[in-house]
């Protein structure tokens, strides 16, 4: 075979590996959803500090719990993109920064699933107790929720957990089962 029909052949596969940058907009976009989840949590906070001495207990409690929720809900926006930049567009060259994350150094597609996985459940948990707090309230004019909605809740908390067992005991199958050689 002559060098020009190679060409062609070296140009598709680096076509194809390039279009990983494709998504560097959407990492971008994650960051500036990220920004809109800081004003909220700012906007929630002052909301609480200006407005604490006229809530109860349970009224704190709730908005403590929607800044919980705003923070996990940041934290998996952190991991999907650093971890997924790493994973699917590029090295970012961290190995000496102190701030690295620990775990970024042995992340890949299936470890990231996993996180992300336990992400959803804790930001899953921290909505599915906000309703069990709110449930204090059915039958009442002023409820927000319903008996069905407490229960169709819990069934989905209970699918995002079995769902995350499943994602982990395949990574773990994939992680132990020997790759065969390519030849």
């Amino acid at each position: 075979m002559n060098t020009t029909d190679a060409r062609p052949l070296r140009a598709l596969p680096m076509l194809i590996f390039s279009s990983r940058w494709l998504q560097l907009p959407l990492y971008l976009g994650l960051i500036v959803a990220q920004c809109v989840y800081v004003y909220l949590f700012l906007h929630d906070l002052w909301h609480l500090v200006t407005h604490a001495g006229g809530f109860g207990e349970q009224q704190i409690m709730l908005v403590v719990l929607g800044l919980i929720d705003v923070v996990m809900i940041s934290n998996l926006l952190v991991m999907v993109i650093v971890g997924g930049y790493e994973t699917f567009v590029s090295r970012l060259g961290l190995e000496k920064h102190p701030d690295q994350p620990e775990w970024l150094s042995h992340v890949n597609a299936g470890v990231l699933k996993v996180k992300l996985a336990m992400a959803i459940i804790g930001i899953s948990s921290i909505h599915l107790l906000r309703t069990f707090i709110e449930a204090a309230s059915l039958g009442t004019p002023e409820a927000r929720v319903t008996m069905q909605g407490v229960i169709l809740q819990t069934v989905i908390h209970g699918v995002f957990i079995l769902s995350a067992i499943g994602i982990a005991f395949v990574d773990k199958l994939s992680s132990t089962t020997p790759v065969r050689e390519r030849h």
